[in-house]
């Protein structure tokens, strides 16, 4: 994810031949950096950027402690994402991906001892994969970045230190986007397997794969809830690129959406930890698409047996430049995001203590 003064990847759908594409727009930031901090202090406190040596990085979430991130950034001189841990109280990244072809979707076990990602290093392609985006960046269109929904991703587990890399999906097709349920014992994740991204579940050690989603169109990004009975999750059901938040339970019998303005996209939710709300990142395309700006908000949810109902929606993000992709620490305290608010403009994490506890 690169940006020069806005640029986001949206993963809005997939047909035959379809990648995910970043806009870029020039347009001169105008904004109050004071009036920014001020709107922003009524969440959020001790903003700071987390990640630096690295050209871009984003899409970081906690260790189980909270006190280690696990995260996909480009590495200096070679053109896809790797994954990295990092302690936050340092800024020393730590790779722990194969370190060739494209990965992505990281998170840590439970238990904190090992760590899940995507990776397509066995992809026979690889070579001209790489040549092909090295040319691109050569060209001038570095600045531009795609995502395509690479056959050959499937998804691994290692230690925390990248050792001991062990594959758990080996089906035809785009493995990735996994994250585990709080008791360790199972993962939910989007596969294209059956020609259409839809989402899956399967235990921990990748046995008893089953289908969760069966619709038309992208489903991705999914988390459970903390209580582990439904999942989070964007979808383009209407297949016009406008994403929209979906809650569905663990047994696939009861599906809600949650957001239903196809004017925006409404992207890559996030539970909090008590339950009672769920942040994401939405579009506002008021100056035009060219000129679109995402920010964080939350939504109260109420989570019962049988549906989910989401009530008041507050904005949390004023930055002109592009704040996407937020999660909790588990103990719901710091809020951590992928941001180019940073002074070179390309996509870094960065964190806040969160102001806002339970609801």
């Amino acid at each position: 994810m690169t940006f020069n003064h806005f640029c986001l990847v949206i993963c809005s759908g997939l047909l035959s031949g379809f990648v995910c594409r970043a806009t870029l727009a020039d347009e001169p930031q105008t904004q109050n950096l004071a009036e920014v901090a001020s709107q922003e202090a009524k969440h959020l406190a001790n903003v700071r950027q987390v990640t630096f040596g690295l050209p871009r990085a984003g899409e970081g979430y906690f260790s189980p402690d909270g006190e280690t991130i696990v995260y996909q950034a480009y590495p200096v001189g070679y053109p896809f994402y790797q994954i990295y841990v990092q302690r936050l109280d340092e800024r020393v990244p730590q790779r722990i991906s194969p370190g060739r072809g494209r990965t992505t979707c990281a998170y840590f076990t439970p238990d904190s001892k090992r760590i899940m990602f995507a990776s397509a290093h066995t992809n026979p392609d690889m070579e001209l994969n790489e040549a092909k985006a090295r040319a691109l960046a050569a060209a001038g269109g570095g600045r531009r970045y795609e995502w395509d929904f690479d056959p050959s991703m499937d998804i691994y587990t290692v230690n925390a230190d990248g050792t001991d890399l062990q594959q758990l999906t080996d089906a035809e097709g785009y493995d990735a986007e996994g994250s585990y349920s709080h008791d360790g014992k199972q993962i939910v994740f989007t596969s294209t397997r059956d020609g259409d991204p839809d989402l899956y579940i399967m235990d921990a050690d990748g046995s008893n794969v089953r289908q969760l989603t069966d619709v038309d169109g992208y489903d991705g990004g999914p988390f459970f809830s903390p209580d582990d009975r439904w999942i989070i999750f964007r979808s383009d059901r209407d297949e016009q690129h406008m994403l929209q938040l979906f809650a569905i339970s663990v047994d696939g019998e009861q599906e809600v959406q949650l957001t239903h303005d196809l004017s925006t996209v409404n992207w890559a939710p996030y539970f909090h930890p008590s339950g009672d709300y769920i942040i994401w990142a939405r579009a506002d395309y008021s100056r035009g698409p060219k000129f679109a700006n995402f920010d964080l908000y939350t939504m109260h949810i109420d989570l019962e047996e049988s549906t989910v109902t989401g009530g008041e929606v507050t904005r949390i993000t004023y930055d002109e430049k592009a704040d996407v992709l937020p999660v909790f620490s588990p103990n719901g305290k710091k809020l951590m995001w992928t941001s180019t608010r940073s002074e070179d403009g390309t996509s870094q994490l960065w964190i806040a203590d969160w102001l806002r506890g339970n609801e």
